[in-house]
């Protein structure tokens, strides 16, 4: 698969932050199924400059030298099929990144979609062409409610719509990977987020019709004002600490979705089990010595082969049925598959 970073600024968005003159500036990585991938180099988990501070931050500085690559080349041209691909556009939660859900990007990618991750400046770790390094904001006033999130992920879906005509919207006019201009299907577009990120995702799949299915990943649904509405396209809501039963505002968002829903949760699942991080700190625990106990205190009890194939298979699932209309039984009920999934009534 191949992967490119695109420079994104929205003009219709003032950022105070940065002062007069300046707007919401983003970072944005394309996955896309690739050829001739072999020319092209890997790309990072996270660019250095924003994984040093990133590991910093989370107490592993001498952990840098071991981030892991991923299976994407950089700049590799897009393997055409004689259809556009469907889009999927990713938020992440707070304080997090980008990289930090790029098992499901990546699945999502290989099997024929394009994955488009978003950085919300000033709740992330990213770093922009001109070296600079962003950081979440901790002290200060900023962008970074789930709104704001919400307002990222629907400019990006703007950027989207600028691709599949043909028009570059890297305000850089960096040169794109060959067959990515004209490649991508404006009419089946995705979006899904993790904890923040999910909560994003319901408030922009509410808001914004041209995302014609919504996924949460433990998605907290708090909002000031609540989210509200009907909502009568697809929607997923993978939970593990968020449950309707504990959290007030996921039981309300799900009273109003009218359309196709589920609600599934992983037992032996914690908030941060649905992501990257089922495949990392097994690892990680290997390196610091780490007893099971320690590394069930940060990942769950449920087993991490079996977190990452749920992750992987069930998002695919939900897309390929909402967004390519495929016959998908795994969203029917449980499967022998993958016991530790149980649907919520």
């Amino acid at each position: 698969m191949g992967t490119v970073a695109l420079h994104l600024v929205d003009r219709s968005r003032p950022d105070p932050i940065a002062g007069p003159g300046h707007f919401r500036e983003l970072m944005a990585t394309v996955w896309y199924p690739a050829r001739d991938v072999q020319r092209y180099p890997v790309a990072p988990w996270m660019p250095a400059g924003a994984l040093e501070a990133f590991l910093a931050d989370a107490g592993f500085p001498d952990l840098v030298p071991l981030a892991p690559l991923t299976a994407g080349h950089v700049g590799a041209p897009v393997r055409r099929s004689g259809r556009r691909l469907p889009v999927v556009v990713f938020a992440h939660g707070a304080h997090s990144h980008q990289g930090d859900h790029t098992l499901m990007v990546q699945e999502l990618a290989s099997h024929g979609y394009a994955a488009v991750t978003v950085a919300h400046q000033y709740d992330t770790y990213t770093t922009f062409p001109d070296g600079r390094v962003a950081v979440p904001l901790y002290d200060r006033e900023a962008p970074t409610l789930p709104g704001d999130f919400a307002a990222d992920l629907r400019f990006v879906l703007d950027c989207v719509e600028q691709l599949a005509a043909g028009c570059n919207p890297d305000v850089d006019r960096q040169k794109l990977p060959a067959g990515l201009l004209g490649s991508l299907d404006p009419r089946r577009m995705g979006a899904f987020g993790w904890s923040k990120g999910g909560t994003a995702t319901a408030c922009a799949t509410l808001a914004d019709e041209r995302i014609r299915a919504g996924l949460s990943l433990d998605g907290p649904m708090q909002m000031n004002p609540p989210l509200s509405g009907v909502l009568d396209r697809p929607f997923l809501m993978m939970t593990a600490e968020f449950t309707r039963a504990t959290d007030p505002e996921a039981a309300a968002f799900w009273s109003h979705l009218r359309g196709w829903r589920r609600n599934i949760q992983a037992q032996g699942a914690v908030h941060i089990s649905y992501g990257d991080t089922e495949a990392l700190f097994p690892q990680v625990a290997k390196v610091l010595a780490w007893n099971e106990q320690q590394l069930q205190d940060v990942i769950g009890t449920l087993d991490p082969h079996q977190a990452v194939r749920i992750q992987q298979a069930y998002p695919r699932a939900f897309f390929d049925a909402h967004l390519r209309h495929r016959r998908e039984h795994l969203l029917d009920g449980p499967s022998t598959a993958f016991p530790a999934v149980t649907f919520l009534p």
